[in-house]
């Protein structure tokens, strides 16, 4: 038979076992890094906007920049659905670096809640801008709502689900491309440089002209000096005929 004091040690050694083990467990790390991929796959409807994502190599770029930010990232993704609604063409008749800038102009370079959009200061920077208003959104919506507009300018929808919303990284989908206005805006027509022509109702210049004295040598004067070369011809002659009469 076990003797009390033997009984009494090993329940004080029962006691101790649980601190004993969690001091030696090792801290956990710190939360892995955020898998865009991952939340865009697992929204369901999102491969067109992943694989413009792909294509620019911003995919590559958002995860280092959400690891150095401090402020977070939010994410507008534009639906499968919204992408087929663009009108025919548009994707194609981007260049690589306006694709680029389509794709950062969804992307916030901070973390906002629902709540924080529906009162934050318009417009809102974007990545595709370096100064807040440029290339900047506008977002409107109601207090004490999950009801979010969103407007490029070009383009208005609304915020239609969270697909993520916890610091540092926040994805919300909505329902159209979000285009820049500068994408929409036809190009200003350059203007042309001096042209020959006259103006329209005016006449042209004319040039020189012989009653101004200037004009072609062999074009006869009209003040009178047609006549004066007549005189002066017939005086040569009568003085001829005069010498030959004292011959």
């Amino acid at each position: 038979m076990a003797s009390p004091l033997i009984l009494l040690s090993l329940t004080h050694l029962l006691f101790l076992l649980p601190a004993a083990l969690s001091q030696s467990a090792p801290a956990p790390g710190p939360a892995g890094p955020i898998n865009i991929t991952a939340i865009l796959v697992q929204g369901g409807q999102y491969a067109a906007f992943l694989r413009l994502l792909n294509q620019t190599l911003v995919l590559n770029q958002l995860p280092n920049q959400l690891n150095n930010s401090n402020q977070g990232m939010t994410l507008l993704a534009p639906t499968d659905n919204a992408f087929q609604n663009l009108p025919s063409g548009t994707l194609n008749g981007l260049s690589e670096e306006k694709k680029v800038k389509l794709v950062l102009y969804h992307v916030l370079p901070k973390y906002y809640s629902l709540e924080d959009l529906v009162t934050v200061s318009n417009p809102v920077p974007t990545q595709a801008g370096g100064s807040k208003g440029s290339l900047g959104l506008n977002f409107s919506g109601r207090a004490n709502s999950n009801q979010v507009n969103v407007s490029s300018g070009a383009v208005d929808t609304q915020i239609t689900n969270a697909l993520r919303q916890q610091f540092p990284f926040a994805v919300y989908s909505v329902d159209k491309v979000l285009l820049p206005l500068e994408f929409t805006e036809a190009p200003a027509p350059e203007s042309d440089g001096p042209s020959s022509s006259p103006p329209v109702g005016k006449k042209p210049a004319k040039g020189p002209s012989a009653a101004d004295g200037d004009g072609d040598a062999s074009t006869p004067a009209k003040n009178g000096g047609g006549k004066r070369m007549d005189m002066g011809v017939g005086l040569v002659g009568g003085v001829v005929l005069f010498c030959m009469a004292f011959l």
